[in-house]
């Protein structure tokens, strides 16, 4: 994707995010759906704070992380 779109859009790289979720410990021990989670929470924390814009951004890095369980590319839970 476009530098641009990525910073306007999840106020970070998309694939450096992604690759960042790929080896933090939340993502290895349950899953995907638990970083979604995370980061919806992130979300309700900042719109209560007022942080509109970075509401918006958190909740596009979770569609993204969404949209990468749906294409096969993220595991969105761990067996146990």
């Amino acid at each position: 994707m476009n530098q641009d779109f990525d910073l306007q859009c999840y106020g970070c790289n998309s694939a450096e995010f992604i690759a960042q979720i790929q080896s933090c410990i939340t993502y290895q021990l349950s899953g995907a759906n638990m970083v979604v989670a995370g980061l919806m929470s992130d979300a309700q924390e900042e719109m209560a704070m007022g942080a509109v814009e970075r509401a918006r951004q958190t909740l596009n890095r979770a569609k993204l992380i969404l949209g990468e369980i749906m294409d096969g590319n993220l595991v969105a839970n761990v067996a146990r």
